[in-house]
């Protein structure tokens, strides 16, 4: 099939997480010989910061790591050129409300491809007059990365139909390194970000690690002056930005890792982990988790990974697992067979493709 994907960045994970699964997504769809063609702005803002901050060097490094992955980057945009030999259509979320609605007006004006919007942000509920305002009306249907999303677009009227299409973990690349190093006790990768878990990260994170007094890494970008000051304090090394394509070295290079999602996934939009602990538990590093409700039924909460309550719990939790190898290597064997079985990036183009044998069949002009 011909296959064509807008993306805010393709090129670029620099606080662009959806990178990641967009990554395993292409990556799969070539390799079962699809077309695929992806489309980014020139000057995305992840781009822009990436370069900025790191250089285009940078760059050669992605190419190493997915040598079949390109992306066009594009100032202006030829649909009609674009789209002519098309079969499916798919506009993340991370566009411009301009292009999202232009590719929507040149659908309605041929039967040729179907058009699948893909969310995986919480916009819907943060935002939500954002989401409201897209022209989604020629679409095909949405893309939500969880079922508390999708009824969001169906309540709301926002989409004819949506379903649920979890992100998971590009297993081609996130994969047990078992031969390496254990340098640090943990190692915990994710952005600060917009104070959407602050008070979070310092009760599940940065006292836990200092009352532990574990020797503990953390990578991520924009931290500001005072996040990398406490974490100094707390003994935490800082490690700066790391592409997705070194994580697995990095989970390899410690015995246990944390997620912290961020609130409004807590607060509003259950059932939905964001990508981290797929690619943890891809990666076999065992897991405890912040509180969130897997209403998704993605996890076995106590064999795949440990839920804490609270710090003090996280940090019982902790010492647990660093105290108890054979509990450890329990969990991680147990995440890492549900990940096999049930959330990699080849199963969710399994479901894509399920999803678009529902759709009309194609007038083809």
């Amino acid at each position: 099939m011909n296959i064509v994907l807008f993306c805010h960045s393709l090129l670029s994970d620099w606080n662009h997480g959806n990178a990641h699964f967009l990554r395993g997504i292409c990556s799969e769809l070539l390799s079962r010989g699809h077309d695929l063609t992806v489309y980014e702005p020139e000057n995305s803002w992840s781009y822009q910061n990436l370069v900025a901050d790191e250089g285009e060097g940078v760059l050669a490094e992605f190419e190493a790591a997915y040598p079949n992955l390109r992306s066009i980057r594009y100032r202006t945009l030829d649909l009609e050129e674009i789209l002519k030999e098309a079969g499916l259509v798919i506009v993340h979320e991370w566009n411009s409300p301009e292009l999202i609605a232009e590719v929507g007006h040149f659908r309605a004006k041929t039967s040729s491809f179907w058009l699948l919007f893909h969310d995986t942000h919480h916009r819907a509920v943060t935002q939500p007059e954002a989401i409201a305002g897209l022209q989604l009306c020629h679409y095909d249907g949405v893309l939500a990365y969880g079922s508390s999303l999708r009824d969001i677009y169906l309540r709301n009227g926002w989409a004819r139909r949506a379903w649920v299409w979890h992100e998971a973990a590009d297993t081609r690349l996130f994969r047990p390194l078992p031969k390496s190093e254990k340098e640090f006790d943990l190692a915990w990768i994710g952005n600060w970000g917009d104070d959407e878990r602050t008070s979070e990260l310092y009760e599940f994170l940065i006292r836990p690690v200092r009352d532990l007094r574990l020797k503990a890494i953390v990578y991520g970008v924009r931290y500001p002056g005072f996040a990398l000051k406490t974490l100094a304090e707390a003994g935490i090394s800082f490690g700066g930005w790391l592409p997705n394509f070194y994580v697995p070295k990095a989970f390899g290079g410690a015995h246990i890792t944390v997620h912290i999602p961020r609130r409004p996934y807590v607060s509003a939009l259950p059932g939905i982990p964001t990508i981290r602990p797929f690619e943890a538990l891809a990666c076999g590093i065992p897991i405890v988790s912040a509180p969130w409700r897997d209403t998704d039924g993605l996890f076995r909460a106590g064999e795949d990974l440990l839920f804490a309550e609270n710090g003090e719990e996280m940090a019982n939790n902790l010492d647990l697992l660093l105290t108890r190898p054979s509990l450890a290597k329990a969990i991680a064997r147990n995440g890492l067979e549900t990940i096999r079985h049930s959330h990699t990036c080849g199963r969710r183009v399994d479901e894509l493709f399920h999803i678009v044998a529902t759709l009309r069949p194609l007038e083809r002009h």
